[in-house]
This record gives structure tokens, sequence and C-alpha cells, in this order.
């Protein structure tokens, strides 16, 4: 008997349909980092791929590099951590879109396109004030005059401007706009013609549809995972895709013992803020062990009865997130390979 996150393909499916309507006429940049935000990588990406998604957003490039060789060369795939020589070069070698948000960088880019002669497809990044990296305002119109005489050598290809909002106020996110629109206007006086732009994640990308522009990249919200805080997932149109499940091992005057603890990925801090579902209804979450979890012992309990710690007919992983002051994507991440992952539909 173990534990099993299971993942309802169709849901997920679902999910890409209502952003793709959501989003129109912006493309939806699908991202996947930490393994699809921890429902397993290939899976997902093979049925948003059905799914008619052609932008998937991979973080870094040896991610990248899986969602290269599980789609083929169709796939557009923007990374935006390269961090040495060898992994830019993997990057443009496999026909990786590059986020770029540094002059050095760009330079290291073109040095080493130039190396293996081919050209670097390349986004700049301009810092709108979260400070995730990125060039700031003050350097912009240097660094995009870099970018117009490198290109010029058939170094790099500046097919995008991009950057992160911090999503702190909609104020905040106005003035970040704006900075990003200027950044976007000073590139074209440099010379360069971006064919995409791309400034907001899921939360923005649903809230301030003039903020969109080309592309979105939405993660999060593409698997059910609702902001903290925020609008629940009826009022987003979405659906959590994930399940997560384990049986009962032993009962005794603790209360029901389920085989999923903190090694599982299960946040210890969750003991006595949550309540979890039981066959006899929702029971409290007494105590998280590194291999094991107590719960609240319900009538008639049984040897392998099934405890969903979130999932369906159980809370959501931003419910269980909010219970310590996180955001549901720390929960889902956290899921480690010891939980068995089980696919349904597709």
């Amino acid at each position: 008997m173990t534990s099993a996150l299971r993942i309802d393909l169709d849901a997920f499916a679902a999910n890409l349909r209502h952003i793709r309507g959501e989003i129109a006429p912006s493309e939806h940049m699908l991202v996947v980092k930490d393994d699809a935000y921890g429902h397993g990588l290939v899976p997902i990406i093979q049925r948003a791929w059905t799914a008619g998604v052609r932008w998937f957003g991979a973080f870094d490039v040896q991610t990248g590099a899986t969602v290269r060789a599980t789609l083929g060369e169709d796939a557009r795939i923007f990374v935006w951590l390269a961090g040495s020589d060898d992994e830019i070069r993997t990057a443009i070698d496999l026909r990786l879109d590059l986020g770029v948000g540094d002059r050095d960088l760009l330079h290291d880019v073109a040095r080493i396109a130039r190396e293996i002669a081919q050209p670097a497809r390349v986004h700049l990044k301009i810092d709108t004030g979260l400070h995730r990296n990125g060039i700031r305002p003050e350097e912009w119109d240097a660094a995009a005059a870099d970018a117009a005489a490198l290109e010029s050598t058939g170094a790099i290809g500046v097919v995008g401007v991009w950057s992160h909002l911090a999503e702190a106020s909609d104020e905040e996110d106005d003035a970040a706009s704006a900075q990003f629109i200027a950044a976007v206007e000073a590139s074209e006086r440099a010379g360069l013609r971006p064919s995409v732009r791309h400034l907001t994640a899921s939360a923005a990308a649903f809230a301030r549809p003039e903020l969109r522009h080309d592309l979105v990249r939405i993660g999060a919200f593409a698997y059910g995972i609702r902001p903290a805080g925020g609008p629940d997932e009826g009022m987003l149109g979405i659906r959590p895709i994930a399940t997560l499940s384990a049986p009962v091992i032993r009962i005794d005057d603790e209360g029901a013992h389920v085989a999923l603890g903190a090694l599982h990925g299960l946040p210890s801090t969750l003991a006595g803020r949550v309540v979890v579902a039981s066959p006899s209804g929702p029971r409290a979450l007494l105590r998280v062990d590194r291999l094991e979890s107590v719960v609240e012992r319900w009538p008639e309990a049984l040897l392998g009865d099934e405890v969903t710690f979130y999932g369906e007919g159980a809370a959501s992983a931003t419910d269980l997130a909010e219970a310590f002051a996180s955001i549901g994507e720390e929960i889902a991440v956290r899921i480690s390979p010891l939980v068995s992952r089980e696919y349904l539909g597709g």
C-alpha cells in the first residue's frame, strides 16, 4: 500500500481550453518548471501539445532539452536560466529561446553562437521593478544598441522583450507596464523588431487583460492551482488536476496512521492546522512524521482506507498552503518522487 498523486489529464486539457479562451488573442506559454509543478513533465507536455499548446516555459536548459526531445522541432521552448557556457551552447544547439537579462550574458550568448555557427534566439528582459534579474532601465538603451549590433552580425536574433510583474498592487503593475512599454519602444528605436512581448503570469494574465501583449506565461492556473488569498477555482474557471492520497497502514489509540510523511513532501507545519478527507468525512491532521502521518480516527476505520490530503473530494493545494502562509505551488512542487504518479484520461 503506497501513496499516490493522481493527475487527471482531461481536467488539465479543460483548463488549457479555458485559458486559451480567457487570454485570446494572446498565446499561452505553458510554464513547466519544477517537473511541471510536480505533476510529471513528460505526460504533461505531451497532453498539452495534443491540446494545442505550442509555447513552453521550461525555466532551465535541462528541462528545455527534455521538452525538445519529447515534442520535436516544432515546439517553441523558452528558458531563462543558463548559467554556464555549456548550458548556453546546449540551448542554442537545441534552438531554445533564451531569456537574457544581463548585458554580459548577451555578449556571452553571441560569442557562443558564433563559435557554433548557429544564431541564438534571444528575449531581452527589462527589470520593471521585481528585481528578479533583468536589465536595469537606465542601462536599457545601451543594451538594446548592443543587441542590435550583435543582431546585425547574425549571431543573435532578438525575437522577444519580456519581464516579470511583482503583482503586489495594481498601481505597481501599472508602473511596471509603463516601464515595459517604454523598453519595447526603445528597442524598436534601436532597430530591433521583437515579434513577441510577454509580461504577465497566471494571476495578472487573468485579471489584467490590457497587460497580456502577445504571449502570457501561465503555469499554476493550468494545473488548477489558484492564488493564495485570491479568487477560488470556480471563479477562475479552472479545476485542480491532482489528488494526493495515501492508505491507512496502522490504527491505534493515536489515530489512523497514513503512509505519507515529511519525506514524501508533506509539510510538517500542516499538523494541527488542516483537515483531510477520510471515508467518513473530514478529519484533523494530527501529526506529520518522516514516513507517515497521523489522522484523527473515524468510526470503523480499516487498514487500506484511503485518506486524501488535497484534490478531488478534499481541500485544494492552496487551501493547505494558506494554513502556513504559503502558496499552492509550494505544496505541489514538494511532492517527492517517492509518491507514485498515476495518470487518468488522456
